[in-house]
């Protein structure tokens, strides 16, 4: 009845990758195959970037397994712990994990990057109720930013 679109940008607010689930879907359990699905070509020849240098997110993608997952591919993550994580951390005597507030003040470009592809009627009230329909509507508007920009 309801899906979410995951969506990685970049620091200019253009989308990256995106994905499409049921609307009951976690942030932090997709946010592995939304950073799979990034290709950047590069201006000449050769494979296609695949690997962002840094993930700024907020509190939701905290996970253990996902930094641990960003860690494995060499990403920075700039993302803030909970306050249960930071407690935790406190008890077993771990270290925090490294924050960067300049950085993380950057992170509202997701949110102008959804507002973008909002400006589309059909992606912000959801016309399409087929979900390979509504993928297709959220891919050419993105292609469209990136066409803009």
């Amino acid at each position: 009845m309801t899906s979410k679109v995951h969506l990685a940008c970049d620091g200019a607010g253009r989308p990256l990758g995106f994905l499409l689930t049921g609307g009951n879907r976690n942030d932090c359990t997709q946010a592995e195959a939304v950073i799979d699905r990034i290709r950047v070509a590069g201006p000449g020849p050769g494979r296609p970037r695949t690997r962002p240098d840094r993930i700024v997110a907020d509190k939701g993608y905290s996970a253990r397994a996902f930094r641990s997952y960003l860690r494995r591919r060499g990403i920075k993550a700039t993302i803030p712990e909970r306050t249960d994580q930071l407690a935790g951390r406190r008890r077993r005597r771990e270290r925090p994990c490294g924050f960067d507030r300049a950085s993380y003040r950057r992170r509202n470009v997701v949110e102008r990057c959804f507002h973008r592809l909002k400006q589309w009627r059909g992606i912000a009230t959801r016309y399409d109720k087929r979900p390979d329909r509504y993928l297709a509507a959220i891919t050419l508007a993105s292609t469209l930013i990136w066409l803009d920009t």
